[in-house]
């Protein structure tokens, strides 16, 4: 076809059979194949005999409230919202000291967007133009290992979502708000 030779004429079947090599998978007529079973086996390069537990820091802590949500962070000097992560938030109480915080890890990576107690001067205030998210400002969030004061925004699926949210978010709230207050006045 490509080669622009003359064409080659078909050879007969015993020149077929001297040509192919002694094992060929080639069958004659009226032949009954073996059936062969293959057993591939493969040894694994490195083995993983240990077990490595992970610290997360959430060990002592009760989970209260998850859910899937889209966590924002104000940029004062672009004056514009950028994106944190896309993952699950979740309210977590402290067993021993009973404090509760939010924390919201990223889906993939589990990285750390937010992490911040839910203190009493908080003020968890519809976002503009949305049913479906809430703007707050911590005052010390240690997402990013420093403290800092940040503006989040967070967006939920839905409103009825938004509104679990805010009803968990309140409720620690008033239960965080006893707890420091008795903790300044034993001090």
């Amino acid at each position: 076809m490509f080669g622009g030779g003359p064409k080659r004429e078909k050879r007969q079947e015993e020149d077929e059979d001297v040509d192919e090599p002694s094992g060929s998978s080639k069958k004659k007529e009226g032949e009954v194949a073996d059936d062969e079973e293959v057993d591939v086996h493969f040894e694994p390069v490195v083995h993983l005999t240990e077990k490595v537990d992970i610290k997360t820091n959430e060990e002592l802590e009760e989970q209260t409230f998850k859910m899937r949500a889209k966590l924002f962070k104000f940029d004062r000097d672009s004056r514009e919202w950028k994106e944190r992560g896309t993952g699950d938030v979740r309210l977590l109480k402290h067993k021993e000291n009973q404090k509760t915080r939010l924390v919201m890890r990223r889906d993939k990576t589990l990285k750390v967007c937010a992490n911040h107690y839910i203190v009493p001067d908080m003020k968890l205030a519809p976002n503009v133009g949305s049913d479906r998210s809430w703007v707050w400002n911590a005052a010390a969030d240690v997402s990013e290992g420093e403290p800092e004061a940040q503006t989040l925004a967070i967006r939920f699926a839905n409103s009825e979502n938004a509104n679990l949210f805010k009803e968990a978010f309140e409720k620690a709230q008033e239960e965080n708000e006893k707890l420091f207050a008795a903790a300044a006045a034993s001090e």
